[in-house]
């Protein structure tokens, strides 16, 4: 990046990801409304195609709730290999433009292309030239913000979702926050946007108009980033070698558990799919944390940070077994479980070898 000069930020985020790949390899399934995830009565929605989400349905809604607001909603259950072999074709794509690439999960990205490699009049034409690549390779279409940094280049990529892209310039960049809804900024949750409703913050311009002090006695440590995203501010760079901070897993029942070998079991298996990760990408933590969400849906943490890295299959499997058994017997039925490692360590901190 020259000095100086602004960042030019690409947010792109593919449409209706898991959905749209669906539709793609199935052509009975376009036109319709799909989700991806289980149609039973413990389900939920993991992804949902555009037509679903004209009629209400969205990630993480309740499957049964889908259903009530779409009969004719149409289930499939989930293909994760096929997804990740899809990302791995778009990131490929990516890289043809720049190395700045900052994935956040597997269908969006942060690409900076202020070094302009590819040659491109301007980050405009970059942004059309990648979306075009991931159609011609993926078959899908992509959406993309472009900015002059990351949160406003995120917050532009859903301004013309599915399959467009808009351009948020350094000045207009202030002035268009103001006139956007608190909810839609990256980093306000629906407690904190609650809370700030509560407040009488409903918009970009009702964030600026707070003093930092109000900020910090409201928002505590977050009130430094808020009193920037208002101004339209962020400085942080696209980041490469963002290190990954946890790995974990959950699962919900098809009823209710009250049985301790039950509960343990399903603990068990999550712990299993959190250690092939671990296994695979050479990632050891020292935290384990044991999640359990009962029926009336109150949740609860347990977690154990050790001396050394977790560095075995059987240390997971041991670990967890001991935070869940904290909880147990189960005074009331339990409908999720789930197992995360963080904190993590170096390999050679873990005490296992460099290499297989």
């Amino acid at each position: 990046m020259t000095e100086g000069f602004p960042r030019k930020i690409i947010h792109i985020d593919m449409d209706a990801f898991y959905a749209s790949v669906e539709q793609r390899d199935d052509p009975s399934l376009k036109g319709k409304p799909v989700a991806v995830g289980s149609p039973n009565a413990r389900g939920v929605v993991a992804a949902a195609s555009y037509e679903a989400r004209a009629f209400g349905v969205r990630s993480a809604l309740p499957s049964v709730t889908a259903l009530r607001r779409c009969p004719q909603l149409v289930f499939v259950r989930p293909r994760f290999d096929v997804y990740k072999a899809v990302s791995r074709q778009i990131h490929a794509v990516f890289a043809e433009f720049t190395p700045l690439i900052q994935p956040l999960s597997l269908d969006e990205a942060y690409l900076d292309v202020t070094a302009n490699l590819s040659g491109l009049p301007t980050a405009w034409a970059t942004a059309k030239a990648i979306r075009r690549r991931i159609l011609e390779e993926t078959g899908l279409t992509a959406s993309a913000g472009i900015s002059y940094n990351k949160f406003l280049a995120k917050l532009a990529s859903d301004h013309r979702k599915p399959d467009g892209q808009f351009a948020v310039t350094p000045d207009m960049g202030a002035a268009w926050v103001e006139t956007l809804p608190v909810a839609r900024f990256h980093g306000v949750g629906p407690v904190t946007a609650a809370k700030m409703e509560r407040l009488g913050i409903l918009t970009g311009a009702d964030l600026r108009a707070c003093s930092m002090d109000f900020l910090r006695a409201n928002f505590g440590s977050s009130a430094a980033w808020y009193h920037a995203i208002a101004r339209g501010e962020d400085e942080r760079p696209v980041n490469p070698d963002r290190v990954r901070k946890s790995s974990g897993s959950e699962t919900t029942f098809d009823r209710n558990l009250t049985q301790a070998a039950e509960i343990e079991a399903g603990v068990l298996e999550m712990a299993d799919d959190v250690w092939a990760w671990c296994a695979t990408a050479g990632a050891f933590g020292r935290t384990v944390t044991v999640k359990v969400k009962y029926a009336d849906f109150q949740q609860i943490t347990r977690s154990q940070t050790l001396t050394q890295p977790v560095a075995s299959h059987d240390g997971l499997r041991t670990a967890a077994l001991a935070l869940i058994r904290s909880v147990l017997p189960a005074t009331k039925g339990i409908r999720l479980v789930g197992v995360t490692v963080s904190n993590f360590a170096t390999r050679e901190e873990s005490g296992l070898p460099l290499f297989d």
